[in-house]
């Protein structure tokens, strides 16, 4: 399938919104006895305040290295991550907590709701801990379940579940939205709802989106793809023109 778009270098142009991360030199070495596996290789790139970014590669290539570390998960073995003006890689274990209770929401392809809870009571969750949170409601109002918010994760589909995580995840007023494989366990029809409430996030509240993917056709959505291959970022591109969730030829 062909694509409209222009390969661009990783560095901003003079009117690109300005950064919320910045990855230099960024390397991740797991040590498995004395075998050493390179997940990163020196990666550089910048994700930008509001923009919606795929980062697309096959298994194993890093990507979700990539997006532990930018999400505090993770820490890398050299480099640096910036977010925003601090230096991450410079935080004590207290104060990435305090990070990713603060600015980050995280959705994994599977959902991690807590089954005795309801899709509401699950959001709520996060309404506890986060400092200006907005209601479990209104979060899921936001990806189209307000209607099941009295439902228990087991009377609910698989895009249903999803979407509730993503509820669970805005709940705070993340500044970013980081998303691993949202729709690897989904039919087609389902993937397109999720990627609907996940743009939906995106618009209207500004929140700066990134999502991993090995499927090509969902980095049509994007503003910008992310292409990663053997830890690197292989090439970037940018869509001139982007593609509703629902025009996706899947």
């Amino acid at each position: 399938m062909s694509t409209a778009s222009d390969s661009t270098p990783p560095s901003p142009s003079p009117t690109a919104p300005p950064a919320v991360f910045r990855a230099v030199s960024l390397t991740k070495v797991y040590r498995m006895g004395e075998v050493e596996v390179h997940a990163l290789r020196g990666v550089d790139m910048e994700l930008y305040r509001g923009e919606f970014v795929v980062l697309l590669g096959p298994s194993g290539s890093g990507k979700s290295t990539l997006l532990n570390i930018l999400g505090g998960l993770d820490v890398p073995t050299s480099g640096q991550v910036f977010y925003e003006d601090q230096e991450l890689t410079n935080f004590s274990d207290a104060a990435l907590t305090r990070y990713r209770r603060s600015s980050v929401g995280f959705v994994f392809q599977f959902y991690n709701l807590i089954p005795s809870l309801t899709a509401e009571e699950n959001v709520a969750l996060i309404t506890e801990i986060a400092p200006h949170p907005m209601t479990a409601l209104e979060a899921l109002r936001l990806v189209d379940m307000e209607k099941r918010k009295d439902h228990f994760p087991a009377q609910l589909s698989g895009g249903e579940q999803q979407r509730v995580a993503i509820a669970r995840a805005i709940a705070k007023r993340p500044a970013v939205l980081l998303c691993d494989e949202p729709t690897g366990a989904l039919d087609v029809q389902t993937g397109v709802l999720v990627l609907e409430a996940i743009q939906r996030v995106n618009q209207q509240l500004g929140t700066t989106t990134a999502v991993i993917t090995h499927n090509s056709v969902i980095a049509r959505m994007a503003d910008r793809v992310l292409h990663i291959s053997d830890g690197r970022v292989a090439t970037v591109e940018r869509n001139r023109d982007k593609l509703m969730p629902r025009d996706l030829q899947w």
